[in-house]
């Protein structure tokens, strides 16, 4: 360990001791006799006395609920059980982000922090344009007036409500007027193809779908009067689904919608709350189902995860209270901006900002438009304190010419902090950061969890020091190691952890609380242990290839283990491609291989697409524009591979199954030895030369 070089050391935090996280400790050794005082000694607490670390959270940074609890958790069962927490209390998750709990009496609520006259989101569009505000009070209307029309329409506890909507305040009172009722939500963004949007709701079967009349991205409008009309169609024979519902994306000028199929209008659809703006919330269990997500697998249907509305709402809070100190910032000076379509994750997080009593800015376009200077504006124009972006955001500034500096283009006084996750942050992006980017009192937050969990397993906090690469630790009540990524693994077997310093694949040891109930539409839980618990037993495998440095504790992230695609953060399965391909070109493809490129000097991932033709059928630029076009239209156009070559043959095991990941390892620089499970391994020579696929690029063969 002596001779392992720490990274260089980049922040430091300002008041240790003044933070919530530091109050927290000294609340539990009071209580535990305990000797807290570090952050790696909390988060020691935190995994191995779970049960007392998360009863501790709900205690000192209460949810509004009601019901009590005997225990928090059974810690002697199996994490692949996925036992439940807190049994007994009952919570809503939008009375938690639309109100704040009583100190005296958790089950009764207050507008603390969230009163009538502040604001609580601020929308804008792209290029800081067409900028609306919204207070708590008239959100807190809207969301009754909404969830009223619900409850008349017949929607009740366990129903799905699904939108196709951009960023906006319309989606926001949609997501907590399905959630007031019990209900469960589910978002697409308005950019996927309707395919893969019929591919999440002919799973999920909603009651209603909301969607925006149009769309804006990139200085472009898009009419989505056709989508609608598309998604209908395509949902003929879900007997749950009562119509679709046209949200006017420009207040006030809603389209006319008469030419679409089992449609009406958001008007119409509120006159069945008969102007009943009285807010009312269905408590339901902590453990119930309140959010539906979706994975980028690389076979199938994408999976609907399913996530649980007392687990979310507790991480919310950790991460908010003890990680970020959110919870003892004034809320006229907390505001966030979270850069996200629906269609991610990061759109829950954006929410979950206003459950702390934030404001949030919801923005909607491209950062990039009309110049790479406007969305800097809105940023300080805004007041923005906590910055969430994505590493391709910042590269963009970086590599333009001439280079975009983002301190010396706008006052950043008011950021505290910029938080990175949808990829890989390189070393030399930290460095950038702090050296030309970004002023020096800026914490940079690099995160990675995602959708899976709906939290992070690795991020930042306000004891420790950043330094170059990684993240800076596990967070709280995640006990994340690094397993040997040779073992077979299958049921049952062991994994067996690395020493300190050695990469391998990322596992967590020990159940959490927003831990997926379940997958919707497996009703033997079959595809979820697949998903999370089939590689080594009794351990939360998730996919990536990380390494955790034995001096500074950061979490280095490799890259993904599996064969998941991920260009610009946006991810998406190579099950999707092969869909499209196996659906429309059945005459002229016989196989295809879909992988990730990231070598070494890459900033981001490129994917690269190898066909390989029928007898007779020839490989054309023709054919190659044909594909581009309609995965573009069914997958979305971020979907698109980058490159798209020709293959004389793809690696499959003896029993026909197609491998990903040793291609992937080729085209991205490695040397690899193939596994003797290979029919073919010998045509794994022929991917080599694609690791410098610059000097192979012909007009032919590139999209």
């Amino acid at each position: 360990m002596a001779d392992v070089p720490v990274p260089r050391r980049l922040w430091d935090p300002p008041n240790p001791k003044g933070t919530l996280a530091y109050k927290f400790m000294q609340e539990v050794n009071r209580k535990h006799n305990t000797t807290l005082d570090t952050w790696q000694d909390l988060h020691a607490f935190s995994v191995h006395q779970r049960a007392t670390f998360w009863g501790e959270l709900f205690q000192q940074h209460p949810l509004i609920h009601s019901g009590s609890y005997t225990q928090v958790v059974d810690e002697s069962a199996r994490m692949d059980s996925n036992p439940s927490w807190f049994e007994g209390v009952k919570v809503n998750f939008a009375e938690n982000s639309l109100l704040w709990p009583n100190t005296e009496d958790p089950s009764q609520s207050t507008t603390y922090r969230k009163e009538d006259w502040r604001v609580a989101c601020t929308e804008a569009r792209e290029g800081g344009t067409e900028i609306r505000q919204c207070t708590w009070k008239e959100l807190r209307e809207r969301t009754a007036h909404l969830s009223n029309a619900m409850r008349a329409r017949g929607v009740e506890k366990g129903d799905r409500v699904a939108v196709v909507a951009s960023n906006s305040i319309d989606t926001l009172i949609v997501f907590y007027a399905i959630t007031s009722l019990g209900g469960i939500f589910s978002s697409s963004s308005t950019d996927m193809g309707t395919k893969g949007i019929l591919d999440r709701l002919r799973q999920i079967k909603p009651k209603y779908v909301f969607v925006d009349d149009w769309a804006l991205y990139n200085g472009k409008t898009f009419d989505l009067r056709p989508k609608m009309n598309e998604l209908v169609d395509g949902m003929k024979g879900i007997s749950e689904l009562e119509c679709i519902v046209s949200m006017p994306r420009t207040q006030g000028r809603p389209q006319d919608v008469s030419d679409v199929r089992r449609c009406e209008t958001m008007a119409s659809f509120l006159e069945s709350a008969h102007d009943d703006k009285t807010l009312r919330f269905e408590r339901i269990p902590f453990g119930d189902p309140f959010l539906i997500v979706y994975s980028s697998g690389t076979t199938g249907m994408p999976k609907c995860i399913v996530h649980n509305v007392g687990g979310v709402l507790l991480n919310c809070r950790k991460e908010g209270s003890l990680h970020r100190d959110v919870a003892q910032i004034p809320p006229e000076d907390s505001c966030v901006l979270q850069y996200t379509t629906t269609g991610w994750i990061m759109y829950l997080n954006s929410c979950l900002s206003l459950m702390n009593g934030s404001r949030a800015v919801l923005y909607d376009g491209s950062p990039f438009q009309p110049d790479l200077t406007s969305f800097l504006k809105l940023v300080q124009d805004q007041g923005v304190t906590d910055l969430g972006v994505s590493p391709r955001w910042m590269q963009t500034l970086a590599t333009a010419k001439p280079p975009v500096l983002p301190r010396d283009t706008v006052d950043l006084s008011k950021l505290r902090r910029v938080i990175s996750t949808g990829m890989v942050l390189s070393e030399a992006q930290f460095e950038w950061f702090y050296d030309q980017g970004f002023p020096a009192h800026v914490q940079i937050d690099n995160i990675s969890g995602g959708t899976d969990l709906a939290a992070c397993f690795t991020g930042s906090n306000l004891m420790m020091p950043v330094y170059t690469g990684g993240t800076v630790s596990p967070c709280l009540g995640m006990k994340i190691e690094a397993y040997d990524q040779t073992i077979e693994g299958g049921k049952g077997v062991k994994g067996k952890p690395l020493p300190i310093g050695e990469a391998g694949e990322m596992v967590c040891t020990r159940g959490f609380p927003t831990q997926p109930i379940k997958f919707w539409d497996d009703p033997d839980g079959e595809k979820y242990f697949k998903s999370y618990f089939e590689r080594f037993d009794n351990v939360w495998t998730h996919g990536d290839f990380i390494s955790i440095h034995p001096k500074t504790g950061q979490v280095f992230l490799h890259g993904r283990a599996d064969g998941v695609l991920n260009p610009s953060g946006v991810r998406f399965g190579s099950a999707e491609i092969y869909n499209v391909i196996d659906v429309n070109f059945v005459d002229e493809i016989q196989d295809s291989i879909c992988v990730g490129q990231r070598r070494p000097k890459d900033m981001d991932e490129s994917v690269l697409l190898f066909l390989l033709m029928k007898p007779g059928m020839r490989f054309t630029h023709e054919l190659v524009n044909k594909v581009k076009d309609v995965i573009a239209r069914d997958c979305g156009r971020r979907c698109v591979p980058k490159y798209v070559f020709e293959t004389p043959e793809i690696p499959t095991t003896i029993n026909l199954k197609k491998v990903e990941l040793p291609v992937k390892q080729i085209v991205s620089g490695k040397t690899i030895k193939p596994s003797d499970t290979l029919a073919n391994k010998d045509c794994l020579n022929f991917y080599y030369q694609f690791a410098e696929v610059e000097k192979l690029l012909e007009p032919k063969s590139k999209l």
